[in-house]
């Protein structure tokens, strides 16, 4: 099987970039990297480079390696392979480090919150860790993308909806200004009605600069802010494409998610 390497190719993410050379402007970047559980190893070479303010959903169903791929990027799950994060090398850094760094990880199920602690607790944690004069700014920010969380300052995390939960949470990442952010599975079981204000969250981060890797299975979520897609299966990258192709969703399942014996399409995938 042909190696496929994530690249950026799509306006405006043209500049060129090579696999032995990113370009100096990608603010992440990886090369063969690899991950593994112990003696079991799940993700396989992935290279990958995102620009500034670009957008990329990295889909495939469950067990194609989706999260681990994100937990190697951020140290969360062991790693072998280049990461780079504007050009600084991360690989012998343990998460804590790299979240130093600027690399901010939401991990699948809002697992970034703290449920005991209060909305105001939760964003203080973080927001202590800035510079003082950053603070305030950096408030206002996450009211401005999340507008219900300032109604819910003294409600303990455990006790919002699912959707509240992870607009906290992105909101907690955020608030730490990173260079990049992964986002695993922002979409899993939550309501439709929370899909919009994720998109428009996701723009505005976008356009603020901010490039964002997103491991997700809903297709039709992804088609709305991807500027890129990669496809993952067994662990490998299998595929890669332009973002508006994702609006065949249909057509992506087909291509790249066989059925299962009984004919049955992967329950795992939303088209």
């Amino acid at each position: 099987m042909n190696q496929v390497i994530a690249l950026p190719s799509s306006a405006p993410f043209r500049q060129a970039v090579a696999v032995q050379n990113f370009a100096p402007a990608a603010p992440l970047t990886c090369t063969d990297l690899s991950a593994r559980y112990g003696p079991i190893q799940v993700c396989f070479d992935i290279s990958l480079a995102t620009m500034p303010g670009e957008i990329v959903a990295v889909l495939g169903p469950n067990g194609a390696g989706k999260s681990s791929l994100l937990g190697a990027l951020a140290g969360t799950v062991s790693g072998q392979g280049s990461v780079k994060l504007s050009g600084e090398d991360l690989e012998s850094l343990p998460a804590h480090l790299r979240a130093r760094r600027g690399l901010a990880f939401v991990p699948e199920i809002r697992g970034n919150i703290f449920p005991v602690l209060s909305v105001e607790e939760n964003l203080q944690l973080v927001l202590h860790a800035l510079p003082h004069g950053d603070r305030a700014r950096m408030r206002d920010r996450v009211f401005e993308l999340f507008p219900i969380l300032k109604t819910r300052l003294s409600t303990d995390a455990g006790m919002l909806s699912g959707g509240e939960q992870q607009m906290l949470a992105i909101a907690m990442a955020v608030a730490r200004k990173p260079k990049a952010l992964l986002l695993d599975e922002p979409t899993q079981g939550l309501a439709p009605a929370v899909f919009d204000i994720l998109e428009t969250t996701f723009k505005s981060l976008s356009q603020s600069g901010l490039p964002i890797l997103l491991a997700e299975q809903n297709i039709r979520f992804a088609a709305r802010v991807a500027h890129r897609y990669l496809v993952l299966a067994g662990g490998r990258l299998v595929g890669a494409g332009e973002g508006h192709e994702l609006h065949n969703a249909d057509r992506i399942v087909e291509r790249y998610f066989p059925k299962d014996l009984d004919g049955s399409e992967d329950p795992s995938v939303v088209p």
